[in-house]
């Protein structure tokens, strides 16, 4: 029996999570999904490859001078999909989510692709009919549909947009898109480029979602889709410290794919990106 064994043995969930889902704020689900990526695949592998990588950081984040511990969340381990088939992929995100929010407690998805936001969203806005999205990424991603395809991670946001309203979404980082996207964006003034653009959702509750690719592919090159121009991760860091004070019941971190950045360092970037998350949530 492993129970009887002297061990000790090692740990596959992220380094700080509670033990069991009841005592836990916040419930960390991974989403290995990446089934309408229009260039390189291989963000399905980021939620694994992220919770090994954890194991490399410190639990104490000076910037906020809080441990992990102090923060309650639970890694749930990764939700498993139906290869091929994404209306069903969303279908299990999405009930998935429903439940957090129904237990009274945060979401926080790791992806995976963007398109991965959708769903959660949806659960989320059931639960918070005045929810906010904040949206970091280098793309618009609000396209009508990409080849098509209408639930794609290009149209992530205008299907998002169409559930609460463009006007309550805020973008940051945006730098790559159609003209018609960017026509929306100036019509709704979705672009946020100074940190108190934001104040506007100051007494909202708030969905945050973090497309990596918003840094520069010179920080950060382990994308499917790299966009130059991007965010240093200062700024980021920056952007997210604002955010400690808006109340923030949901978010994920998408679009890592681990394996084009050979000597791992686009992985450790974002494994802190997720632990400022979980210090602002």
């Amino acid at each position: 029996m492993a129970n009887s064994l002297p061990g000790p043995f090692l740990e596959r969930n992220w380094i700080g999570s509670v033990e069991t889902f009841d005592k836990s704020k916040i419930v960390m689900i991974g989403l290995p999904f990446d089934g309408t990526c229009s260039y390189r695949p291989g963000s399905r592998f980021a939620p694994e490859r992220l919770r090994l990588a954890s194991w490399g950081l410190e639990d104490y984040s000076p910037d906020y001078d809080k441990h992990l511990d102090d923060v309650k969340f639970f890694d749930a381990g990764e939700l498993e999909f139906p290869l091929g088939n994404t209306s069903k992929t969303l279908d299990v995100i999405e009930d998935n989510a429903r439940c957090v929010f129904a237990s009274d407690k945060k979401y926080l998805g790791i992806g995976g692709e963007h398109l991965v936001t959708y769903p959660a969203l949806k659960a989320c806005f059931e639960k918070y009919k005045d929810i906010a999205v904040i949206h970091f990424d280098a793309h618009t991603d609000l396209r009508e549909d990409y080849l098509g395809e209408k639930l794609s991670h290009a149209s992530v946001m205008r299907r998002i947009g169409e559930t609460i309203g463009f006007e309550n979404i805020k973008q940051i980082g945006i730098r790559s898109g159609l003209k018609e996207e960017f026509d929306l964006m100036k019509q709704y003034g979705t672009l946020a480029k100074k940190f108190e653009d934001l104040d506007v959702f100051k007494n909202r509750k708030i969905f945050l979602t973090i497309d990596v690719d918003v840094l520069d592919p010179a920080v950060l090159s382990g994308t499917g889709t790299p966009e130059p121009n991007g965010l240093m991760y200062r700024e980021l860091a920056q952007w997210m410290y604002y955010l400690k004070d808006f109340d923030i019941v949901g978010a994920d971190v998408v679009e890592l794919a681990p394996d084009y950045d050979k000597s791992e360092v686009s992985t450790a970037i974002v494994t802190k990106i997720i632990r400022d998350v979980l210090m602002i949530m």
